[in-house]
């Protein structure tokens, strides 16, 4: 199955479990709209290159679409799709006034000079017109992209639109870079959400994280800020894993030091102060806490039977499938879900939105407060569904966002 049809088959098992109105469930099962675009680009060398963007506009009954944009040589519009789906119940979960979108361009971004990213951000932007707008669709950075290209989307935008405009249209995209409106701490956002889910989880369960072990898959922005800041709790890391390779060091591996080797190597390849190991190997690890931060479908009914953990608390998205879940729940290993660990940048890209929009800025520790009391509340909402519903923690976050959206629209009702 594709991740559009394992993203539709669990709505429709949590629709089914929840008793989801059956014309909510109809609504939420189709994106209100989907653009495909396909533009020329010229390349350093001359030539031109036609690429294909998407954008994927879910819902918008809670407020304006929010969503990432990715680039990267496996998107296609049910992989958009998909996502964009997740992120209208990511929203709706999280409690923010946002809708659900994604966006894409089918490249890979490793084969073009920043030149042609530029042009090619600029030329996908101006494709899309008014289908994105600070009040109506708010794209942010995802997979492939960064502070960067959300910085050239809003010049893009900003051109196209009157002067006496555009100091009010800054919101248009999240992401961008502290001297053009962004917000103070998105880069550990999503690392810090994790860490605050898991010290709650720690607490509640007497568990010192001080003392506690973990293992991490992916050490990009939300692998590496994850282990940094368990780092600092006390928590030691004792292996990790990236494209690159595994490496072990059952001592301990600083995180910071190791953060530092991938700034300057791009990969943890090399890096001295821990042992190569194989895949195998590594997810054989035995620790308190497994993190995966990388890729989805990592943990399935092969890979599941090999951890030796307490828990497994997901950094990346969907990273764990249905039948590796099983696997897990007999073996008594507990999972927070990605719903619940990746919140904190829902909350970060509402933030630099609102901020934007009352022409403010906020302190970072004004930032951090925020994304704590937040995540706390959102843990809390769930662990209450959860045991409303007699269900886990995945079911109930996604019971939880439907319950709020429903309820929206029994409300509002149905135009005419």
């Amino acid at each position: 199955m594709n991740l559009y049809d394992k993203v539709i088959r669990h709505l429709n098992q949590v629709a089914d479990f929840m008793g989801l109105d059956p014309d909510v469930r109809k609504i939420l099962s189709e994106t209100l709209s989907e653009v495909v675009v396909n533009f020329p680009v010229k390349m350093d060398d001359g030539r031109i290159e036609v690429l294909t963007g998407y954008r994927v506009q879910h819902n918008n009954v809670l407020g304006p679409f929010n969503g990432g944009l990715r680039f990267h040589q496996a998107v296609d519009i049910e992989n958009i799709r998909a996502l964009a789906i997740r992120m209208t119940l990511r929203r709706s979960m999280v409690g923010v006034p946002f809708g659900g979108a994604m966006g894409g361009i089918q490249i890979d971004p490793r084969r073009y000079s920043m030149d042609e990213l530029e042009r090619i951000t600029r030329r996908f932007t101006f494709s899309l017109g008014s289908n994105i707008g600070p009040e109506y669709d708010i794209p942010a950075p995802e997979m492939g992209t960064n502070p960067q290209i959300m910085a050239w989307m809003l010049d893009t935008y900003l051109s196209t639109v009157p002067p006496q405009v555009r100091n009010r249209c800054r919101h248009v995209v999240v992401g961008k870079p502290l001297a053009l409106g962004g917000c103070p701490g998105r880069e550990k956002a999503a690392g810090q959400g994790l860490v605050y889910v898991l010290r709650r989880w720690a607490e509640e369960r007497d568990v010192p994280l001080d003392r506690a072990t973990f293992f991490l898959q992916g050490y990009g922005v939300v692998g590496s800020w994850a282990a940094r800041l368990l780092g600092q709790l006390g928590a030691r890391l004792v292996a990790v894993e990236d494209a690159s390779g595994a490496m072990s060091n059952p001592d301990g591996i600083d995180p910071e030091d190791l953060a530092s080797h991938v700034r300057s190597q791009g990969l943890i390849r090399g890096y001295g102060k821990a042992s190569p190991v194989d895949h195998e190997a590594f997810l054989r690890t035995r620790a308190d806490i497994f993190i995966p931060a990388a890729y989805q479908d990592q943990i399935t009914a092969e890979t599941a039977p090999l951890l030796d953990v307490r828990l497994v608390a997901e950094g990346a998205n969907t990273p764990t499938d249905a039948e590796g879940e099983s696997v897990l729940r007999d073996r008594g290993i507990e999972v927070l879900p990605d719903f619940l660990c990746n919140c904190g940048i829902v909350l970060v890209n509402y933030f630099e939105w609102l901020q934007n929009r009352r022409s403010e800025t906020w302190t970072l520790e004004t930032v951090d407060e925020r994304i704590r009391s937040a995540v706390l509340q959102t843990y809390d909402d769930v662990l209450q569904t959860a045991a409303e519903r007699n269900t886990d923690l995945r079911t109930a976050a996604h019971a939880l966002a439907l319950a709020r959206l429903e309820h929206v629209y029994r409300k509002r009702g149905i135009f005419p």
